[in-house]
């Protein structure tokens, strides 16, 4: 008698869809209890599963690059073997034909195997970007589009067509152009999804702000040693979540969720901060129940999430429950991005952009004035069928106020 144990798709994930990224035990390979088994990745987080208990890895059931949907079977555990009453340790299923268990042949998964012998391209011979170099589903299709065209580019101009992603379409463009793919990837696909269906969901109006950054730069200034001395980095960003609380008391349906027959509004505001990730996407960690915290404790959760985000620490759990988002995408040099897609199922969004020095007019005494501010262009992205134009200047108005009338 054979015993085993699945592994199944957690049936709660925090992102739009799951995608198996990479499997980090191979077919065959013995599994202690609690050992890593798999990668998932969605939009937001990636997360290892591990073994459920100990045995020989005996059925990989979903490839690298395959959706994952809760509650699916991923693979199963060999557990144990009896016969007659008399236990025996678990064995390794049979290799295929022609494979003798070497470094060689037992390190690339079956779909990479298939992919190799569809492909005909030698697995051994692809550059792996999986963990500690192993190859994935995602090489050997990446590595086929590139034979593909390196072949095509081989072949004499005068038999050369162009490739069209749908042989039933024509190519619109008939000029050979010097390209090279790079696959997409699993976070990359799951962002896409996610866009694709806020946009398509909610009716998105954006409305643009401007803010004086003076009061801000004059308080970091004078607190950021007292906060240095207790460990903690006192960012713009913190500035940004601690206003934004204050501008949700001022219009708490921006904090909402819209359903079909009513408008579900949160009493707690958890703050999501958008992360870059550079070329793999980007992450949105979640500050929970901030309207109950200090510029202190803000700064400090937040300090929190970006070392672990930057050292690929983050769990799914610090991207669960996020009620609102904030994208700060001026550290990355740009002054307004309008609209900036809401992350669904929220409502709103806000984003900050690059603040720098600008001319502008303010009144002293009565009288018209030249000055130059540190200046900032934020704006609100709400989604249309919850929000009106009202509340969402009321928001930035309150926001922006907060922001400039930071007390000294």
């Amino acid at each position: 008698m054979v015993d085993f144990a699945e592994v199944l798709v957690p049936v709660e994930q925090e992102g739009t869809k799951a995608v198996v990224r990479n499997w980090l035990k191979q077919l065959g390979e013995a599994v202690a209890l609690d050992d890593p088994l798999v990668e998932l990745e969605t939009d937001k987080v990636t997360q290892e599963i591990s073994a459920p208990a100990a045995g020989i890895l005996d059925e990989i059931v979903m490839a690298s690059g395959a959706d994952a949907e809760p509650g699916a079977v991923l693979c199963r555990i060999r557990l144990r073997a009896s016969t007659a009453g008399e236990d025996h340790a678990p064995e390794a299923p049979p290799l295929p034909p022609g494979e003798t268990g070497s470094e060689s042949g037992d390190r690339f998964s079956p779909a990479v195997r298939s992919a190799g012998e569809q492909y005909g391209i030698d697995p051994a011979e692809v550059v792996g970007t999986g963990r500690d170099g192993r190859v994935t589903r995602m090489d050997m299709d990446a590595a086929f589009a590139l034979k593909q065209k390196i072949e095509r580019d081989e072949m004499p101009s005068s038999v050369r067509t162009p490739i069209s992603p749908d042989p039933g379409v024509l190519a619109r463009d008939q000029i050979t152009h010097r390209s090279h793919m790079v696959a997409h990837t699993p976070m990359r696909l799951s962002i896409a999804r996610h866009m694709l269906e806020s946009v398509t969901t909610a009716p998105h109006v954006t409305a643009i702000f401007e803010a004086d950054f003076s009061a801000i730069i004059k308080h970091r200034d004078k607190s950021k040693a007292a906060f240095a001395a207790d460990g903690i980095n006192l960012s713009y960003t913190a500035y940004i979540i601690a206003a934004c609380v204050a501008a949700m008391r001022a219009v708490p349906e921006i904090n909402g969720r819209w359903h079909d027959d009513h408008l579900e509004v949160f009493n707690d505001i958890n703050i999501g901060v958008g992360m870059a990730l550079g070329d793999k996407g980007l992450v949105v960690p979640v500050i929970p129940q901030v309207q109950d915290l200090s510029l202190a404790a803000i700064a400090a959760r937040l300090q929190d999430l970006t070392m672990r985000g930057r050292a690929g620490g983050l769990t799914k759990a610090d991207m669960r429950g996020g009620t609102f988002t904030i994208s700060n995408h001026g550290v990355s040099g740009s002054l307004i991005a309008a609209p900036i897609i809401i992350n669904q199922p929220q409502s709103a969004i806000l984003g900050v952009g690059k603040m720098e020095k600008r001319v502008v007019v303010r009144e002293v005494d009565g009288v018209d004035t030249i000055q130059i501010r540190p200046m900032t262009y934020v704006s609100l992205t709400i989604d249309h069928r919850a929000l009106d134009a009202h509340q969402t200047n009321a928001w930035l108005t309150r926001f922006v106020e907060a922001l400039e009338g930071w007390p000294a």
